[in-house]
């Protein structure tokens, strides 16, 4: 790996291009997004399923586009028990720390009488897209769905593509189950996001969609929003790692490449004030990569988006970082909890030597479905309050009502709204009882 110095003339340079990677859609990208999903929305379950079988060579039909109960209960049935241990303790624990995000409805009356609070309320059908391309992640429907149904979500809609015809994955099927998924459809693409958003004679039309996908889904997703919600935009993956020279070289080269192994996009950055470690650090992530199944790819992201920066000290590390504002932010120093009062923006952050990013994505407890590219700056991770609207509640009395009313009558004229200003005139000009 490179090591820069913040000191360096070309650092900004390589700053910029780490941190605008994957910002622009590709223009040949969206031009066929578009067309996928205008047709879907147009044509319904003809247009899904030519691109089904179009794209991932899967046959459907409206009687098989669902998972049938049997077919469910089939795929289960295959997880070995070991698996099926793993997948639900890390249920459990999903569902132990997202328990705590619950939001209640509330009410108060003022001095004036005025009665004010406010009703939370869950979304009513959501749809969960879980990859299904090279490799299936169960983890991501754990993370997607649990906070949804803790939410009071009813219907739970999940859908992953089924290549070329075969079957339902096992560890999808019961991280569905376990999760409180009510329906799973064979498709995936922006083809799927598009039937979630439309509707079409097979699959029901969604409040809300969550869950990462690849550049095409992304930008699926960035077209039906605000004809449905989304969670956000899911970027390339990142860790940045904060390290002083006590820090395990080997812990932070194993973490780097665990990063880099996602994808040629992703991005692995130590920053560290302790040349000697950089260097120690450098050295284990050649020697490592080598060992690695995915050392093309790997190799291909830190050669492109990886760096070892030496900062002047581990203020300017937190400072950087903060630029950053990276999905995952591990901080290996002797004292992290005093440099975690300095983060201001990171999706999730991983505390001392011995909690790697890695665990976080099975079975720790938060939710590894993280806001990517910079847009920790004003987004969060996904949690239970994703899936509940809030609505106002407010009732006055006439007292009340002729308590305010002049001041709410003078603020509507000054904003030239006389209509708004006559509705609560005639509420005053007639005599009170």
């Amino acid at each position: 790996m490179r090591i820069i110095a913040t000191g360096d003339r070309l650092f900004e340079e390589t700053f910029r291009r780490i941190t605008g990677r994957g910002r622009v859609f590709d223009v040949r990208i969206r031009r066929t997004v578009k067309k996928i999903v205008d047709d879907v929305a147009r044509r319904g379950d003809a247009a899904l399923f030519a691109y089904a079988k179009q794209l991932d060579q899967t046959d459907l039909d409206a009687a098989s586009v669902e998972v049938s109960a049997a077919e469910w209960e089939e795929a289960s049935a295959r997880v070995i028990q070991d698996d099926m241990a793993v997948l639900q303790l890390a249920c459990r624990r999903i569902n132990a720390f997202h328990q705590r995000q619950t939001i209640q409805s509330w009410s108060c009356t003022d001095e004036d009488g005025v009665e004010m609070g406010q009703m939370a309320l869950p979304l009513e059908k959501i749809g969960v897209y879980a990859p299904g391309g090279l490799a299936a992640y169960p983890s991501t429907v754990l993370m997607a769905a649990i906070p949804a149904t803790i939410a009071g979500v009813k219907e739970i809609l999940l859908v992953t593509p089924v290549k070329g015809g075969g079957a339902l994955n096992p560890l999808i099927a019961v991280a569905a189950r376990l999760s409180g998924v009510t329906r799973i459809f064979k498709i995936g693409g922006a083809q799927a996001i598009a039937a979630l958003a439309y509707g079409t004679e097979s699959v029901p039309r969604v409040d809300k969609i969550v869950g990462p996908g690849n550049a095409y889904v992304s930008a699926a997703k960035r077209m039906v929003y605000g004809v449905v919600a989304i969670d956000m935009i899911a970027g390339p993956s990142e860790v940045l790692i904060i390290a002083d020279g006590a820090a395990d070289a080997s812990f932070i080269a194993a973490d780097l490449l665990a990063q880099a192994e996602h994808d040629e996009m992703a991005s692995g950055i130590l920053l560290t004030p302790d040349e000697n470690l950089a260097r120690r650090v450098a050295s284990e992530v050649d020697a490592r990569l080598a060992q690695l199944p995915k050392q093309a790819v790997a190799g291909r992201s830190l050669e492109a988006y990886g760096a070892i920066v030496l900062t002047q000290d581990l203020h300017e590390a937190l400072a950087l970082a903060n630029r950053f504002a990276p999905e995952h932010l591990e901080l290996m120093v002797e004292k992290p909890q005093i440099l975690l009062a300095g983060v201001r923006h990171a999706g999730a952050v991983f505390l001392g030597g011995f909690t790697p990013e890695a665990v976080g994505d099975y079975l720790a407890g938060p939710n590894h479905i993280l806001p990517t590219g910079g847009t920790a700056r004003f987004s969060s991770p996904l949690g239970v309050y994703d899936f509940i609207k809030r609505t106002s509640v407010l009732s006055f009395s006439a007292a009340a009502l002729d308590r305010y009313g002049d001041q709410a009558e003078h603020f509507a004229r000054i904003e030239g709204l006389d209509g708004h200003a006559r509705s609560l005139a005639v509420r005053r000009d007639i005599k009170k009882p």
